[in-house]
């Protein structure tokens, strides 16, 4: 699988919205999640992940995802996606006319009970029925696995039980795995066994992967990552993330960071890094903290010097 090779282009899912917001401790308005989506569909991000159609018990802060969704910008080009846990998920986001649902399960059965309450046997058969209406919809799915590497509760993750739930939502006829490292820890030789392991069944290239920060491994992850075929992430303007399942974890995988990256080494995301800049800078101002990913540290430090 060592192709050793940078990809002319790459596909980026901004999930600051909904996985990026949604750990944050304090209520965030409905006026700035609208004006920091609006900001990431002008960007050039292929798709954002809007919010996710949960009960408000699960998580508060997207409790306002009905009021959320109707009063967005629908940017022409840009995948606008959300999270559908399940049956009455489905109803309210078909309402709000989505592009894209995800639904969501794990490679960890005591992450499982712990995120969802229920065994990944009855996550699957939870959303089953969520992905048949969307398909009859014309509505593309993507399937979650989180803890694709550890788990918080449970230590480190066999790849092989990954396969296993790959191969189920496949069976169920989800049409795009996204592989997530839920607490930060993969390193590339970590993400190499990963996509070794699923690769008789769904490609590096069909894979998407979602990356957190916690271990600062996650830009070199991604970097292998494409070597070896991957072509679609998971980012967050800002570096904003974490868990609230998983505690210690920090934020995803800065979108930011990666378009600089990319940058540099010639393949292209199709993101304007001065916009990234600005809904960076401005959700940080919003949420009253210093930037966290390397990027927007240093943007900070060179205004300040410039200043």
């Amino acid at each position: 699988m060592r192709t050793m090779s940078m990809p002319s282009s790459i596909r980026i899912t901004d999930v600051g919205p909904r996985d990026g917001l949604q750990n944050e401790p304090t209520p965030v308005s409905s006026e700035v999640k609208i004006a920091f989506i609006n900001q990431l569909q002008r960007s050039g991000v292929a798709e954002v992940e809007v919010t996710g159609f949960v009960h408000p018990e699960w998580v508060p802060q997207l409790a306002d995802a009905d009021d959320v969704f109707s009063r967005i910008d629908r940017v022409p080009g840009v995948v606008r996606s959300a999270l559908v846990p399940n049956e009455a998920g489905w109803d309210r986001a078909q309402a709000m006319d989505v592009d894209k649902i995800a639904v969501f399960t794990a490679a960890s059965e005591q992450f499982t009970h712990k995120n969802i309450n229920c065994t990944i046997e009855e996550s699957l058969d939870r959303f089953a029925p969520v992905v048949r209406a969307a398909s009859i919809a014309g509505k593309a799915v993507r399937g979650y696995v989180s803890c694709a590497v550890a788990c918080p509760y449970a230590g480190p993750v066999d790849p092989a039980a990954v396969v296993d739930v790959v191969v189920r939502l496949l069976d169920l006829g989800v049409d795009e795995i996204d592989l997530g490292d839920t607490i930060g820890v993969a390193t590339p030789h970590d993400i190499e066994r990963l996509l070794v392991a699923c690769a008789p069944h769904v490609s590096p290239a069909e894979v998407t992967l979602h990356l957190h920060d916690t271990g600062h491994a996650a830009l070199a992850c991604a970097l292998h990552a494409m070597q070896l075929g991957v072509r679609s992430f998971d980012t967050s303007c800002g570096g904003l993330g974490g868990c609230p399942y998983a505690p210690g974890a920090s934020g995803n995988l800065a979108t930011e960071d990666l378009v600089r990256c990319c940058e540099m080494l010639g393949v292209d995301t199709g993101v304007a890094m001065p916009a990234v800049r600005e809904a960076s800078a401005w959700i940080e101002g919003a949420l009253g903290r210093p930037p966290v990913s390397r990027t927007g540290a240093t943007w900070t430090q060179l205004s300040s010097e410039q200043g």
